[in-house]
């Protein structure tokens, strides 16, 4: 759990170094994120973060129901983020600032006191503190990358990939189960991390399927962020095409 928490800390960080240089008119730059601009961006993962402070310390259903416009929701995924990120568009940058701040400090302590053996509610379920940590990485890397997009910068791939790597591939049956699809069978992950290391995920029982090539190329299709032929992972297996085409980096 610790190093877990400790590479969330560590994304966290490399977003506030992003935002906390940003004139007002970069907040409203557009970001590839239909729609929203970099202020939206940040509203949403201060919003998610809240979420997920909410989840550790247990009282996720009572913020949900709290929440601004609650009595439109549910709808889609994406519809209530575009209706909860609405609710609070209109804060200046350095209130923007102070906002995914002051999120991110709480998320990080109340994730850091949860107990290790709960099972948290969450979008998509209950889940350990861990794998929701883990969510939080994968999400701040994506939006982090989509902030960084928008305002021209290029920000180096570090070792927490392996984290979101890891992510991609232990949720691939409920990938798959949200889709209506079956697995034919176990996937393996074999992968070359940013330094060239070897990050292998594989199943306990003979893998049907294997996928093979860049960490980086393979978080950035989990996140729909390149297309799979856009990328030189290979692989074999009759689940090749669609482990490519179904895998995700967050829980929904």
């Amino acid at each position: 759990m610790q190093s877990t928490l400790h590479a969330l800390a560590d994304q966290l960080t490399e977003l506030d170094h992003v935002l906390e240089p940003l004139s007002e008119a970069d907040w409203h730059l557009p970001t590839r994120c239909d729609g929203w601009d970099v202020a939206d961006v940040v509203i949403h993962l201060a919003q998610t973060n809240d979420l997920a402070r909410a989840s550790a310390e247990n009282r996720f259903t009572s913020f949900i129901q709290e929440m601004p416009n609650a009595t439109r929701l549910p709808v889609s995924i994406d519809d209530a983020a575009d209706i909860q990120v609405a609710s609070e568009r209109g804060l200046t940058g350095p209130a923007l600032l102070d906002r995914w701040q002051t999120s991110a400090t709480t998320m990080l302590e109340a994730l850091g006191s949860a107990d290790p053996k709960a099972r948290l509610t969450w979008v998509a379920g209950t889940l350990a503190p861990r794998t929701l940590a883990t969510t939080r990485i994968a999400e701040t890397w994506i939006h982090t990358g989509d902030v960084a997009h928008a305002l021209g910068i290029t920000l180096a791939p570090t070792d927490r990939l392996e984290h979101i790597a890891r992510l991609a591939w232990r949720t691939l049956p409920y990938a798959f189960a949200r889709a209506g699809k079956s697995l034919f069978g176990p996937v393996d992950f074999d992968l070359m991390g940013p330094a060239g290391q070897s990050w292998h995920f594989e199943p306990e029982s003979q893998p049907a399927t294997t996928i093979r090539g860049s960490a980086i190329e393979l978080c950035a299709v989990a996140a729909r962020r390149v297309y799979p032929n856009e990328t030189s992972l290979v692989g074999s297996g009759p689940d090749f095409d669609e482990v490519l085409r179904l895998v995700r980096t967050y829980a929904q």
